[in-house]
């Protein structure tokens, strides 16, 4: 049998879910009438161009992202959403695969890929992950790159290091490694926040455009609190007026998630803690009233909170 000729070849396909690149093959000894006997009788599958699947059947995922690989060539890593999803960054396969090669190869069109380059892959790739793919901090700074806002570059970061994938200090030294960063001020400034324990593009928000715009004083992010014996956190405390201020960006909330925030909020003003809610929109487009809904309760509670307006219009007026 063809297998049995070769142990370099069953190293590989062990290694790359049973694909091979001919190539590869021809390297290790396989005679070019044998894979194209393979593939004549459909025993083989052509995955790619000079691509083969050794099985027939359906690819797993993995054989295909080798597939990619393997035809975008030398030093190609997974990177991107793709990358993204083989780390627990997202939770869905990213279509089109994402390919990074280094910016010295140029690469024909591949079906079903998305081909990028960089000019550090080399430092960038994780050689001990199979499939070969870029490293956490590296990928999770291409998305930002790629992103169609800073909003949504910043809810990688905050994705990244609420996963426990990384850290702000890691992806600061992988950013000083990157010269032409986009948005290079305001991702050092967002890290500087989730080192704070910002943890979501709205927490960011409400920092900027509630409490630094309007001077109020700053809550401590993610902070821990007691109840029942339990740890919870809440997204912003003001301590000392034991005021809690909750953010959540989502339209809805399902039915069981509205009981445990009602369940947290009872536990909490059991403790003499009063919490506000706000949403994307209370952030953005009524920032002003919040800050003043917050500083009145700061005052009400025992806590000085000068406000200051953010803008001509801004209703805020020297007081709390």
């Amino acid at each position: 049998m063809w297998l049995a000729q070769s142990t370099e070849l069953r190293v590989l396909l062990e290694r790359q879910c049973g694909v091979l690149s001919r190539q590869q093959a021809v390297t290790a000894g396989l005679a070019p009438t044998v894979m194209d006997n393979q593939l004549r009788s459909d025993r083989w599958q052509r995955l790619q161009h000079g691509v083969y699947a050794t099985f027939t059947g359906t690819p797993s995922r993995d054989a295909v992202l080798w597939a990619a690989l393997l035809r975008a060539g030398p030093f190609a890593a997974l990177s991107h959403q793709t990358a993204a999803e083989l780390q627990g960054l997202t939770n869905q396969g990213s279509v089109p695969i994402h390919v990074t090669v280094p910016t010295s190869r140029r690469v024909e069109p591949i079906s079903g890929v998305t081909v990028h380059h960089s000019r550090v892959l080399a430092a960038d790739a994780r050689p001990t992950a199979s499939p070969p793919r870029t490293r956490v901090e590296d990928t999770v700074l291409d998305l930002t790159q790629t992103a169609a806002s800073f909003d949504d570059a910043f809810g990688w970061l905050c994705r990244a290091v609420g996963r426990r994938l990384t850290t702000p200090d890691r992806l600061r030294v992988t950013l000083d490694g990157r010269s032409r960063a986009r948005w290079r001020r305001e991702l050092l400034m967002g890290l500087g926040d989730i080192h704070a324990g910002v943890r979501s593009p709205l927490e960011r928000r409400y920092v900027t455009k509630v409490e630094l715009a309007h001077g109020l004083p700053a809550a401590e992010r993610q902070a821990r609190v007691v109840i029942g014996g339990q740890h919870r956190y809440v997204d912003n405390l003001y301590e000392d007026a034991l005021l809690v201020v909750e953010l959540d960006g989502r339209a809805a909330h399902p039915a069981e998630q509205r009981w445990a925030d009602s369940h947290r909020d009872n536990a909490l003003a059991g403790l003499g803690m009063v919490t506000l809610h706000y949403n994307w929109h209370d952030v953005d487009a009524r920032s002003c009233f919040v800050a003043c809904e917050v500083a009145g309760l700061l005052a009400l509670r025992g806590t000085v909170a000068t406000l200051r307006r953010c803008g001509r219009t801004c209703p805020a007026a020297g007081g709390g």
